[in-house]
């Protein structure tokens, strides 16, 4: 990777990723907040911050704003996450200035106008009743919120009905005035683009951002627990986590490689015992989600009510099985994935400049490829049956189940099994 990064004046970080074949742009700005960044009467003003950006600027309205980055071929689009807010554009080599220029504007100049607000409230809000009716996504919210209660780690990304109706224009810019600072926030590009070019272009056009430091996160206290919602389903959605590891913990990257191993393809685990040989479910996986300082790792299966009874105990069992053997030929198997995932993600310059720029935020420096692949080979097989049983011990799992009434294994049952386990 040909990167380079400058830090302007006002604590600005520019980091570019030039990539000598392309004709095209990815350009984004990544800021250091996301829905954990809120206190509880803000639940999500900062997914309906993201949403206002686009509807209108002191030189630009909402239709123009559009019109503009389109009439060149480009796209335009955000996203909020957790920890993090990122808006981005991609063009073709020759408009990264109009991209640039966009993104200033419609993170400096925004006008938050009345009219506008009010009919956007009411898009998040059908956006609200979409996840809400859509029962993966409400588990998800569920496990969240009963991993981490009454907690802004634990609340949902787009908020509730009540909370976004009741930002006003002067709640966002507080908002943004408290988070949107120039040490919080960092330019990211990959592709056909200059580096001093970019470098210049950004010192000209963010030079009306805050300085100074914003405002940390709140520290998240894991605390796990069980919740089910019945609803009138063919599936039941079940979720069983565990507390996980942050980015920056010694073990990361064997947690990484523990959610491959157990549930991380067909090949894994999970899915040759509960899908292939049992024929339990569809869908079955596990994962790891690294926080600043937490994390979450968690088993998710769709399942048919009659399946619950029996899908369950084989789940547990197999935690069991990995927390006291892993072999390494599997171990290598979920380095080679996660290897490869890496590696062809960098064809991308979308993914290019995403991974820059959390890479940023994250550790303040970039991470190249091969330190990143002298990480993932250095994970071994003791180290992961070691974290496997220190997690899967801890005698506080998170269990939820979205769908009809089943009969699945209580919060009490599952803490049984598990205790078993030997950290």
């Amino acid at each position: 990777m040909a990167v380079k990064t400058t830090v302007l004046e006002n604590g600005l970080t520019v980091v570019t990723d030039h990539m000598e074949h392309l004709k095209t742009s990815a350009l984004g700005v990544w800021v250091k907040a996301g829905s954990r960044s809120e206190g509880v009467s803000q639940n999500g003003v900062t997914h309906l911050l993201e949403h206002m950006a686009f509807k209108g600027t002191k030189t630009r309205s909402a239709p123009q704003i559009a019109e503009e980055i389109e009439a060149v071929g480009g796209e335009m689009n955000a996203s909020t996450s957790i920890e993090h807010t990122n808006y981005y554009v991609r063009t073709l080599a020759e408009d990264v200035p109009l991209g640039l220029d966009i993104l200033a504007d419609i993170l400096q100049e925004s006008v938050f106008d009345p009219e506008e607000l009010a009919r956007e409230k009411n898009v998040i809000i059908q956006e609200i009743g979409a996840a809400n009716d859509t029962p993966e996504d409400q588990a998800f919210d569920l496990l969240l919120a009963t991993a981490w209660p009454d907690q802004a780690i634990g609340r949902p990304i787009l908020g509730t009905p009540e909370t976004v109706n009741s930002f006003s224009p002067d709640a966002i810019r507080e908002y943004m005035a408290d988070h949107y600072r120039a040490s919080c926030m960092v330019v990211a590009a990959a592709g056909a683009v200059d580096h001093d070019e970019l470098v210049k272009l950004a010192s000209e056009r963010f030079c009306s951002l805050p300085v100074g430091e914003g405002q940390a996160y709140p520290a998240a206290t894991y605390h796990g627990g069980s919740c089910s919602i019945e609803k009138d389903l063919q599936e039941v959605q079940v979720i069983l986590g565990f507390e996980g590891l942050p980015y920056h913990h010694e073990d990361y990257y064997a947690a990484q490689i523990l959610a491959s191993v157990l549930g991380g393809g067909m090949s894994s685990r999970l899915f040759q015992e509960v899908r292939e040989t049992r024929g339990l479910c569809y869908s079955i996986y596990s994962f790891h989600w690294a926080f600043a300082d937490n994390g979450l790792f968690a088993i998710h299966a769709a399942t048919g009510p009659e399946n619950t009874s029996e899908l369950m105990p084989v789940v547990l069992e197999e935690l069991k099985k990995i927390s006291a053997s892993v072999n390494d030929k599997e171990v290598q198997r979920a380095q080679a994935q996660i290897k490869a995932s890496l590696l062809m993600a960098l064809e991308s310059p979308t993914a290019r400049a995403g991974q820059i720029a959390r890479q940023m935020m994250i550790h303040g420096r970039i991470i190249s490829v091969e330190e990143l692949t002298e990480r993932v080979n250095a994970v071994t097989s003791e180290q992961i049956r070691r974290v496997a049983a220190k997690m899967f011990s801890s005698g506080a799992p998170t269990l939820v189940h979205v769908g009809p009434k089943s009969d699945i294994l209580t919060h009490e049952q599952v803490k049984e099994v598990l205790s078993s386990i030997s950290a």
